[in-house]
């Protein structure tokens, strides 16, 4: 969940309300927008918020949180009003960005007067939504600059790494592109990103001097804010133009908030290019228009609610009505609000601006009776041996990447489940097998005394074609033992006891497996089936986890152990 910092005195200023230093009540007003405090910094004056909900960006400021919350707390309704003055900057894209960083959009935002607290805030929303909403940079990535140092027009190109050296922020020197990526903190931490092309974006004014080097670092010369700046030029380029848009519109109405007047910056894209558009003009600040039924309004919440005191809701909620009808209204989204994306989202701004608590709860009047699966306490036996046997149970996500299942293991890459528009990049794809999350536990936990005896009895997720889902779940039990001595002898010990002890026959074959060292790896066979894998780790595995001590494993597809049982 993000934590974002703010001022307390800013907030409490912003939102209007006394608070007092009362945490309880800062916590009763964030409850509308599902945030509560997690700290207080007294000395610095700081609130840790965090926020329960992943998909309000428009939230991770004090200008976004004031801005949501007003409606709530009676101090204003409807959607407030943003614009923007005309154009006042061009911005010229070179075709050669087209497959590397393509899009940008920027906003001129001028008579705004900054302070060091005000500054800090909107450095924090910036690496805030660089971090989540941009993937870490890699979908999006921000710019601010003191405008009045910049030359119109803005040319965003690419550049060969050798072409180019300038002073980057935080530095006194000249460095190129290459040297940046070696030796600044931000190139170390995002140079993977522009690494993989021969071309690298670059932003200049007309007068060919360095606002930044995107995504990785701003110039010194015009990439540094202060309390001085009056006018500055917030840019955004990214790999999604939408999502590039939408985090532009974000930073660009925090300025607004603050007291700053936005202007317009015309983008010239290359004529008969891949672009979809040749001209766009940002910031773009209009609302977009969303059909709400009162009838399934009233059914998903089991109230009895008329048009006029859903739009009511609404209006509370920070949303606009634009018509009214007994079983429809229109309603305006504003920009900043990301998050919607179905009437369903709207329904929920309804039940919120209602009120949780006055939702009457209607219990179920036939009984029911809950059991565990009748699975399940062959499930708890197997965990209890493993125990007994001296491992100790890890719980892994199921969700990894293909770094892990696959190169890591020395295995050759299989058709898996993978996720469309993953959260965050090493969690990408659900795992086809548990030695892999056994193995990353074991690396970032090499400070733990060994030797280290750890299992798992988890879901794996297989592609499965005669299925209607293509996929189908099942329990596999793997088990690690590491440590200066581990071997071939004691896991196949471990795993015997276990077989025995659950009552199952089983024996062991001679097999390759490129996870485990040749010769001292067998797969698993039970009643007649092949059922998994024992064998010490192969060196090359341990090398690519960073693990130095020896070890041994087996893992098993546990369902296939039930059905011999059966």
């Amino acid at each position: 969940m993000p934590t974002i910092d703010v001022d307390y005195l800013e907030l409490q200023r912003l939102l209007n309300v006394n608070l007092n230093g009362d945490m309880e009540k800062l916590d009763d007003i964030l409850a509308y927008v599902k945030a509560e405090v997690k700290g207080f910094d007294e000395k610095e004056g700081s609130a840790s918020i965090e926020m329960k909900d992943t998909n309000r960006p428009d939230l991770w400021s004090a200008e976004g949180l004031s801005r949501a919350l007003r409606g709530y707390l009676g101090q204003e309704k409807g959607i407030k009003a943003y614009s923007a003055g005309k154009s006042v900057l061009e911005v010229n894209v070179n075709a050669n960005l087209f497959g590397i960083r393509p899009y940008i959009c920027c906003a001129a935002v001028k008579d705004i007067h900054l302070s060091d607290g005000i500054i800090k805030g909107i450095m924090h929303l910036q690496d805030k939504l660089d971090q989540t909403h941009g993937r870490s940079r890699q979908k999006t990535s921000i710019g601010i600059y003191n405008l009045d140092l910049i030359k119109p027009p803005i040319e965003y190109t690419a550049v060969k790494p050798s072409d180019v050296r300038f002073v980057p922020l935080g530095f006194d020197e000249k460095m190129g592109l290459d040297e940046i990526l070696e030796k600044h903190p931000k190139g170390q931490e995002y140079g993977h990103i522009v690494k993989k092309n021969s071309l690298y974006p670059m932003l200049y004014d007309s007068e060919g001097k360095t606002l930044s080097f995107p995504p990785i670092i701003n110039s010194n010369d015009l990439g540094k804010i202060t309390e001085e700046s009056r006018n500055l030029l917030v840019e955004v380029t990214g790999t999604l133009h939408k999502t590039v848009l939408n985090t532009l519109n974000l930073v660009t109405l925090a300025l607004i908030d603050r007291g700053g007047k936005s202007y317009s910056t015309t983008i010239h894209y290359p004529k008969g290019s891949k672009y979809t558009e040749n001209t766009i003009v940002t910031p773009d600040f209009s609302n977009r228009r969303f059909e709400l039924n009162v009838k399934d309004t009233n059914r998903l919440l089991g109230l009895k609610l008329s048009a006029e005191q859903i739009s009511d809701a609404l209006m509370t909620a920070g949303l606009d009505v634009e018509k009214v009808a007994a079983d429809c209204l229109t309603v305006l989204v504003p920009c900043y609000r990301v998050d919607v994306m179905h009437q369903v989202d709207i329904i929920e701004d309804v039940a919120i601006a209602y009120g949780y608590n006055n939702i009457e709860p209607l219990w179920r009047e036939l009984p029911t009776t809950g059991k565990a699966k009748p699975d399940q306490r062959l499930i708890d036996v197997a965990r209890d041996l493993m125990v007994g046997l001296g491992y100790q149970e890890v719980l892994n996500t199921t969700l990894t990447n293909q770094d892990a299942l696959f190169q890591k293991m020395q295995v050759p890459p299989t058709k898996i489940v993978e996720l469309s528009n993953p959260k965050v990049i090493t969690m990408n794809c659900l795992r086809n097998w548990l030695l892999p999350s056994l193995m990353e536990f074991l690396s970032i936990n090499q400070s733990v005394e060994f030797p280290q005896k750890i299992f798992e009895l988890g879901k794996v997720t297989l592609l499965d074609e005669t299925k209607e889902t293509r996929t189908r779940d099942e329990d596999w039990l793997a088990a690690i033992t590491a440590h200066p001595n581990a071997s071939f002898s004691e896991i196949k010990s471990t795993l015997d006891s276990f077989m025995a002890n659950f009552g199952v026959e089983w024996q062991i074959k001679e097999t390759a497996h490129p996870s485990f060292i040749e010769g001292r790896v067998g797969k698993v066979i039970a009643g007649g089936v092949e059922v998994g894998v024992v064998g010490e780790v192969n060196p090359a595995v341990l090398e690519a986890w960073k693990l130095e001590n020896p070890t041994a494993a087996f893992e098993i597809n546990f369902c296939a152990i039930l059905s011999y049982k059966k």
